[in-house]
């Protein structure tokens, strides 16, 4: 015979995290926000480069935007 407890249900309620420190509400913003410059905004969203200057970065560019009927 075993004197092990038999399996059965456990504690009913998880224990629960010290309730006397209340936890911080999330802020609230109430700003525009079309006041804010979104990624779409800017050339970098539509997948422009950065601008680096010089001829040859010019000519990588020219290249690499040239239309099929330009070949």
């Amino acid at each position: 015979m075993s004197t092990a407890p038999a399996p059965g249900p456990r504690d009913s309620k998880p224990s629960q995290p010290d309730q006397s420190k209340p936890r911080p509400r999330p802020a609230l913003i109430f700003d525009d926000p079309l006041d804010q410059q979104s990624s779409d905004d800017t050339d970098r969203g539509w997948g422009e480069r950065a601008p680096a200057g010089g001829s040859a970065a010019d000519l990588a560019r020219f290249l690499d935007e040239k239309p099929p009927h330009h070949i």
